[in-house]
């Protein structure tokens, strides 16, 4: 077409017909211009297609991520929950003066602590790309809180539980119990000596306590999790 139209410029410069050789000229630029618009736009529809595609599969694999913290922190939730309730039925037991070996088996499901690391491999590659790739500002902000933040606090209430066990139980169990089976069993070398201990009451109680922070701060996470797989969910239809 733009050669065609050089064709009639040529002859009609050739013949002085300077107007429509204008014409034919400003034809030609238009065509090229109009050439050039769509060739962008058909350029940016391309790209617009991949940055969404990339944005469903980074979802997706954010959701997976999610999903498998939803379940271990579920578990560990459970765990958490089974040991704050034990050491109310120790404590219980233990003021009643009742010193019998079901003590043994509650007291090693007290005596831990939980473990959790977030599989967040989905949101490094988001954030290595920049998070604006997803389209959604009210995710990404909810994205950035779960992980940032959420996920901060989760796992310093977890750590906070952990040092509590290695600071205040361990030294205790290394120089009281002679039988230490870990989630199992643990057997004091004198059962009822070792209750009749306020200190070690008082660690009962103190260790429940922590145990709280992290429990409300699973509680927590779980239900910033499923907010944002509904979200997500709603981003992949």
């Amino acid at each position: 077409m733009i050669s065609f139209f050089r064709k009639i410029r040529q002859k009609l410069l050739h013949e002085n017909r300077v107007t429509r050789y204008l014409v034919y000229a400003l034809g030609e630029i238009f065509l090229v211009v109009i050439g050039i618009l769509i060739a962008l736009q058909v350029n940016n529809w391309n790209e617009s297609r991949k940055s969404r595609n990339f944005e469903q599969e980074i979802l997706s694999l954010i959701d997976q991520n999610l999903s498998r913290d939803s379940s271990v922190i579920a578990a560990e939730l459970q765990k958490a929950l089974i040991a704050n309730a034990t050491t109310d039925s120790i404590l219980n037991q233990v003021e009643k003066g009742v010193f019998e070996e079901n003590l043994y088996v509650w007291m090693a499901k007290v005596i831990r602590f939980e473990r959790f690391k977030s599989q967040s491999s989905g949101f490094e590659v988001l954030k290595s790309k920049g998070i604006d790739v997803i389209s959604d500002k009210d995710l990404q902000i909810d994205l950035i809180n779960y992980y940032d933040e959420v996920l901060f606090r989760l796992n310093q209430a977890i750590l906070d539980v952990e040092n509590s066990f290695n600071v205040d139980w361990i030294p205790v169990v290394k120089s009281e119990f002679y039988d230490f089976d870990y989630e199992d069993r643990l057997e004091p070398r004198n059962l009822e000596d070792f209750f009749n201990n306020p200190s070690h009451i008082i660690l009962f109680k103190m260790f429940q306590d922590n145990r709280e922070g992290s429990i409300s701060r699973m509680e927590i996470a779980l239900a910033e999790i499923s907010s944002l797989r509904t979200s997500i969910k709603n981003q992949l239809k």
